[in-house]
């Protein structure tokens, strides 16, 4: 049994175990420790068991443990796993300044850590120590349906304050460009406040853009900027603070290597 740590109320993490679970063809029984409310959908938890964050190793005597993202968990909370379970950490892009008061005296030690992304250079170096293997891997998401639809797509899974200014930079946008073309909202929900024009569709996963998909607005998160890099050439980003997660970084490299 493989047991994934996740900790966080948002569907980033999910995605991206999803992606990777898919990658490595995993086929064993999967527990995912996640306090997310995304993980009731059961489009995002198909075939997995969901077990609150707090769940503790002991109970479940997984074979592997999957880290997700933050190497001692979202606040610091695991320290070194107990012996005889393989871990795996799965590394992103983090802020690394702000979360490195938050490891503990003894944190886990890893058997192999995954790089996804290009890493803060403190970020890496605490990896290498800690992990017996450092090993870039490329994820590949599971397949799923065309995003069918004509003119813009705003992808966003919130908050909602979020979801409503990525929709006024594509308006904006749009309006500079003289682009007369519909606008589509990919969401899980649609937000108070959307214009009635916006159309609004729950699609998960969102798919690969469809031959009318002008443009593709997202923000700056991992899995948005590495699942649309096939139509970068369409893909507007506007990047929003996080504590922990450096998304005007990944949006800043991602333009400069595009030129």
């Amino acid at each position: 049994m493989i047991a994934c740590y996740a900790a966080g109320g948002g569907l980033g993490h999910l995605t991206r175990l999803r992606a990777f679970l898919h990658t490595m063809a995993v086929d064993d029984e999967v527990v995912v420790l996640t306090d997310s409310p995304f993980a009731a959908d059961p489009r995002v938890s198909s075939g997995w068991t969901v077990r609150p964050a707090s769940t503790g190793l002991a109970a479940l005597a997984p074979d592997e443990l999957v880290v997700d993202a933050f190497p001692a968990g979202l606040k610091g909370e695991l320290t070194r796993i107990p012996a005889g379970i393989r871990v795996t950490h799965l590394a992103r892009l983090l802020r690394w300044d702000a979360y490195l008061p938050l490891l503990p005296a003894d944190p886990p030690r890893f058997d192999r850590t995954f790089v996804l992304e290009p890493l803060d250079p403190a970020q890496e170096a605490h990896l290498r120590a800690v992990s017996a293997e450092v090993a870039p891997l490329v994820l590949d998401d599971p397949p799923s349906g065309t995003l069918d639809v004509h003119g813009w797509l705003v992808v966003h899974s919130g908050p909602d304050a979020e979801t409503l200014e990525l929709v006024a930079y594509a308006r904006d946008m749009a309006a500079m460009e003289g682009a007369g073309a519909p606008l589509t909202l990919v969401s899980p929900h649609r937000p108070d406040g959307l214009p009635a024009e916006v159309a609004h569709l729950d699609a998960y996963p969102a798919g690969p853009p469809g031959p009318g998909v002008e443009r593709i607005v997202t923000a700056a998160g991992f899995n948005a900027v590495r699942q649309y890099a096939p139509w970068r050439e369409r893909h507007r980003m506007l990047p929003f603070p996080r504590t922990l997660d450096d998304q005007f970084a990944r949006a800043a490299r991602v333009r400069s290597t595009s030129r």
